[in-house]
């Protein structure tokens, strides 16, 4: 595939996500802190963004399963997740955990439980938007081209 094409997906990509409300301005800023002296840099915070990601999801399943449950604890780990989805951009899960966090004050247990669903679903999505859009980034950089937010760098 020619660079042009890989470019034009990846413009897709991006474009949707923001559309469709996964990403925010965050990380757009993000974005702009890669430059030739840290080319890996977007790589390397969404990759820490999955493994923290990952950890707390399963750390937030193992709270829930636990009865009764420490609500204290589930918010802390909620609002962690918040944090963690907040610095880089992804703004649905983020807006998710806002509602989890509420239930976690109600000490609902069901609205907990479908929070958790909600934010793993949301999670889920926007992990794999990110691989796509890091492949894409890959393979444009590989065949030789410039990412569109490190022209001029």
């Amino acid at each position: 595939m020619d660079v042009a094409k890989l470019l034009q997906q990846h413009v897709d990509l991006m474009d949707d996500m923001f559309k469709e409300g996964l990403l925010d301005e965050q990380f757009n800023q993000l974005q702009q802190l890669q430059d030739e002296s840290n080319p890996n840099f977007l790589e390397e915070v969404v990759s820490l963004f999955f493994e923290d990601s990952q950890r707390i999801l399963e750390n937030m399943t193992e709270t829930i399963g636990k009865d009764p449950i420490d609500y204290k604890v589930i918010d802390s780990q909620v609002h962690q997740f918040k944090g963690s989805s907040s610095s880089i951009g992804a703004q649905r899960v983020k807006n998710v955990c806002v509602t989890f966090r509420t239930c976690c004050d109600k000490e609902d247990k069901k609205g907990c439980q479908d929070a958790l669903e909600d934010v793993g679903e949301e999670y889920n999505l926007i992990k794999k938007k990110l691989e796509t859009m890091l492949e894409l980034e890959k393979q444009i950089v590989a065949i030789g081209g410039t990412l569109p937010f490190m022209e001029g760098c």
